[in-house]
């Protein structure tokens, strides 16, 4: 982790318990969790950018509702300024074997507290995928945008309510900020409320957004706008941003950094240009492998994955993508990588990038799947 950095997240671990049947109680069977997030770690530095791509389930949007508080963790430590938000007691490492006895979810998780949560929400926003859903169909925008001003108490008067929601108004992009007051939005179009909901999230001025998935319920003719407006924004305010996306077309163009999920880990995180370049992962080289290039002589060799992700439920052993992974070999079965380094700030979790340590890996079978 870095010394300066702004968010600090530790072994993160969410898992969702699953309800069992009145038979499952009687015939005591455990109780089964999905495991959404299952050990994960990162940081965030002030005016960042840290992508976060995966395939859908990965446990990306979990990731995101976890560091706002929309979701609790069941286990880890996310620090905000050196802060620890969402009240969470860590349960030490021995404890999370209980949690496969089904313990996720009981009254040990302690909830946050009101001041801290406050404080973070106005420090920490959130820009949704929805932006229809995530906005309030029987309030005006001059209502919707002012009312986390209200809600933190930090508009004085009237007047300066209503300044502050033009200056965020106009800064997504909105002019003049007075023709969209007194509209609903379901009168916008859909790249104008995208815009609605940044000015709400920006008008706060926090220091940090979580962008989930915030152009892929857009036109293609309108999602370089909104990327552009979120890169403003990040120049002009210093702003970090979490972006969590499944394309990785637009990561180039606006992350810093990458960190490549696959059921509920981080396979492969680095400086954003260089994964892309480089890819040391199977998983991350068969996402680049199906980007569209428009120049024919530049594309790759594409990776189709065979067969179906793995239930989150029931995971497989050893490393979790073996079952799909072309070059896995009889060791992916039952050795869980860990993270190795294969650049500068460049870490992948593969057995095979860590053959000197582990000779005999590279003389195995390739495993069948």
């Amino acid at each position: 982790m870095s010394d300066h950095a702004m968010l600090e997240v530790r072994d993160l671990y969410k898992y969702f318990p699953i309800r069992q049947s009145m038979l499952d109680i009687l015939l005591r069977r455990p109780a089964n969790n999905v495991k959404a997030v299952d050990g994960v770690s990162f940081d965030l530095e002030r005016g960042e950018v840290l992508a976060i791509v995966g395939e859908s389930g990965c446990g990306k949007t979990t990731i995101a509702r976890t560091l706002i508080g929309l979701e609790e963790q069941t286990d880890g430590e996310i620090l905000f300024h050196d802060e620890l938000v969402g009240a969470h007691e860590r349960r030490a490492r021995a404890g999370l074997v209980p949690l496969e006895a089904g313990t996720v979810g009981s009254s040990e998780q302690k909830v946050f507290p009101r001041m801290s949560m406050k404080r973070l929400r106005q420090q920490a926003q959130m820009i949704f995928q929805d932006p229809y859903e995530s906005l309030n169909p029987r309030a005006t925008i001059l209502e919707i945008v002012a009312e986390p001003l209200v809600v933190h108490g930090l508009a004085r008067g009237r007047d300066e309510r209503l300044e502050r929601v033009k200056t965020a108004l106009e800064e997504a992009g909105l002019r003049p900020a007075e023709d969209y007051f007194l509209r609903y939005p379901h009168e916008l179009s859909g790249g104008q409320r995208q815009r609605v909901v940044i000015a709400s999230a920006m008008v706060l001025q926090p220091e940090l957004l979580i962008a989930d998935e915030p152009v892929s319920m857009l036109d293609v003719s309108i999602r370089a706008e909104i990327l552009n407006l979120l890169r403003d924004l990040r120049q002009r305010r210093g702003v970090s941003i979490v972006f969590i996306t499944h394309d990785l077309s637009t990561v180039a163009y606006f992350a810093d950094r990458i960190a490549v999920m696959y059921l509920g880990r981080m396979v492969e995180t680095g400086p954003a240009r260089e994964v892309l370049a480089n890819p040391q992962h199977p998983y991350t080289k068969a996402l680049i492998s199906v980007i569209p290039v428009p120049n024919p002589r530049l594309r790759r060799e594409r990776v189709i994955l065979q067969g179906e992700t793995p239930n989150p439920i029931d995971l497989p052993s050893g490393c979790r993508f073996h079952p799909r992974c072309p070059v896995a070999v009889e060791a992916c079965k039952v050795t869980d990588p860990a993270n190795v380094l294969v650049g500068e700030n460049h870490h992948a979790a593969c057995l095979l990038l860590n053959v000197a340590a582990s000779p005999n890996i590279a003389s195995g079978e390739a495993a069948s799947t």
